[in-house]
């Protein structure tokens, strides 16, 4: 049976708005996926709903299908998202409504069952990740467009291989090769340059999206259309399969694959092969991602300027702090980021700042309030006062937890463009997610000269959020390398480098196979991206932090 071919047109709400039309007439693809939600993207539907209640989908999956919708079913391409997001009964009502409209006959199902809300009260959303086998059912049914809701980012990719091959529950190594297929598809052009450690080696001004060739057996070979930018090789695929993943199970709703059994090898210009992926049973319970309004949030940032910046920032919080004893915001953070540098040649390279982030479930406590004891100080503080911006009325802000039901909480089902309904059975086999046992590590390299440098000279990474947790993937790009790495960057030494993380959980979890180490780093998000508990809420450039950090490397790797 020939491959198939699944590409992706859209790793977050937000991205490239021409990138369904470039899939479509840049190549041959079978089915485009687009991928629009993450726990912030939850949030800012769960606003919308509010306001509008027939609203909570991406919108802008609606202005790019006007686009392309006659195209893809004139070329015979299935489209598979997310979008739907909290309402994908309204969605998919609109994408008829559009068909309707552009004269383009196209048949449109929608997932539904994720939705928990009633079972969380307080939550703006509450949505159990559900996996790819309601996909399947519609597009076994004739479905030429799907709508989801809350599914696993790589059930997109799992349902359609599952519906082309006639995969069953049950086939576990099969639907392990298409979760690892999805999960490097999910983000878009990250598989293809975006955001990469060695972006350096190739043209990624505007990096083309992926594909991925699928196999019956669940390989398959990652690439992009010809022509298009970035580029793709076993370093910018092992880059994505770190991203947000921890150990070596990376468990979903349908089956839980090791990681540690991916091979990855060159197939050709831009191609890679994913070969000899295991899959085991899914865990007896789904996760659900809850969202709630945590409360208000406020802040403003003051430049200070040129000598003694420790004593004006001592001056201005004390002001401040003083304007604010009366009622005091649940949540002050004073952060001092030394920006500043001696005897500068322009004012900005000789000015640091100060941010205050103040939080409180009273709009009015870091509203009003804050704003009023800032402005005040304008004629009455430091040499040189002025902010970035004065402070607002306060927004709210969002917190993120997930939570664990059993597979039976949720009726999963395919709703049919006749309006049909199938249920999609629970998994009949689970299994506990334990962890898997430390794997033998290679020998270390021999003593020899060594040199302070960087660690990313011989090593690249790539992190992101989950939750209140941040995971920083490290991998080495040679087996010389990974010898070095493997022993040297242990758990104590990652704390040591990044010294935000020493008082918290850090968890190290080796991949041999893709001379890769990934760290997951406990509560360094607080609750979650929504929340901004940080510089970096998302952790995006804590890899590329750990890669700016010096130590001693062996002369031979540099």
């Amino acid at each position: 049976m020939r491959p198939l071919r699944v590409g992706n047109f859209s790793g977050f709400y937000g991205d490239r708005a021409d990138a369904l039309r470039e899939m479509l007439t840049g190549g041959e693809v079978d089915v485009l996926t687009g991928d629009y939600l993450a726990e912030l993207t939850m949030l800012i539907l769960g606003r919308d709903r509010l306001k509008d209640p027939s609203a909570g989908y991406a919108r802008t999956f609606l202005r790019q299908l006007e686009d392309c919708l006659g195209l893809a079913r004139e070329r015979g391409v299935r489209i598979v998202t997310n979008a739907g997001g909290l309402n994908p009964a309204g969605l998919a009502d609109r994408v008829r409504r559009l068909a309707g409209r552009l004269g383009v006959p196209v048949r449109v199902a929608h997932v539904e069952g994720d939705d928990l809300a009633a079972a969380h009260p307080g939550t703006l959303a509450a949505h159990a990740y559900l996996g790819g086998f309601g996909i399947a059912a519609c597009l076994r049914a004739g479905a030429d467009v799907v709508i989801t809701g809350r599914v696993t980012d790589a059930a997109l990719v799992t349902g359609p291989a599952a519906a082309h091959f006639g995969w069953a529950p049950t086939e576990w190594d099969r639907l392990a090769g298409a979760v690892v297929a999805g999960h490097v598809l999910e983000c878009g052009t990250q598989a293809t340059g975006g955001n990469y450690a060695f972006f350096g080696e190739g043209d990624v001004r505007r990096p083309g999206f992926p594909l991925a060739e699928i196999h019956a057996d669940g390989s398959s070979v990652i690439t992009k259309h010809p022509g298009t930018g970035g580029f793709v090789d076993p370093g910018t695929v092992t880059a994505q399969l770190l991203y947000e993943t921890d150990g070596a199970r990376y468990a979903g709703p349908d089956v839980t694959a090791r990681l540690d059994t991916v091979t990855l090898r060159r197939d050709g210009p831009d191609r890679v092969r994913i070969e000899g992926v295991r899959g085991e049973a899914p865990p007896p319970a789904l996760k659900v991602g809850l969202n709630r309004i945590g409360g208000f949030r406020n802040e403003v940032v003051f430049v200070l300027t040129g000598l003694d910046i420790e004593a004006k920032a001592a001056l201005v919080r004390e002001q401040l702090d003083a304007a604010l004893a009366k009622s005091p915001p649940r949540e002050v953070r004073w952060d001092l980021v030394r920006t500043d540098r001696a005897d500068a040649d322009t004012e900005e390279t000789a000015s640091a700042l100060l941010r205050l982030v103040v939080r409180d479930p009273d709009q009015q406590a870091v509203g009003r309030a804050l704003s009023g004891a800032a402005v005040e100080l304008a004629l009455a503080s430091y040499p040189g006062f002025h902010v970035l911006s004065p402070p607002g009325k306060g927004a709210p802000y969002g917190v993120f937890e997930d939570v664990y039901v059993p597979h039976g909480a949720v009726d999963h089902v395919a709703v049919l463009h006749d309006g049909s309904r199938i249920r999609v059975p629970v998994p009949q086999e689970t299994r506990p997610l334990d962890a898997v046992p430390p794997p033998p590590l290679p020998e270390p390299l021999p003593p020899g000269p060594v040199r302070r440098a960087p660690l990313g000279l011989v090593a690249g990474a790539r992190s992101g959020d989950k939750g209140g947790n941040a995971n920083v993937g490290v991998w080495a790009r040679t087996d010389e390398a990974w010898r070095w790495l493997a022993h040297t960057l242990t758990t104590e030494r990652f704390r040591q480098l990044l010294p935000e993380t020493r008082a918290l959980p850090v968890t190290r979890h080796p991949l041999p196979n893709l001379r890769a180490l990934n760290f997951t780093v406990e509560g360094i998000l607080g609750a979650g991206v929504a929340a901004q508990a940080r510089f970096d809420p998302q952790a995006k450039a804590l890899g590329e932090w750990l890669r700016s950090r010096h130590l001693d490397i062996p002369e031979t790797l540099l």
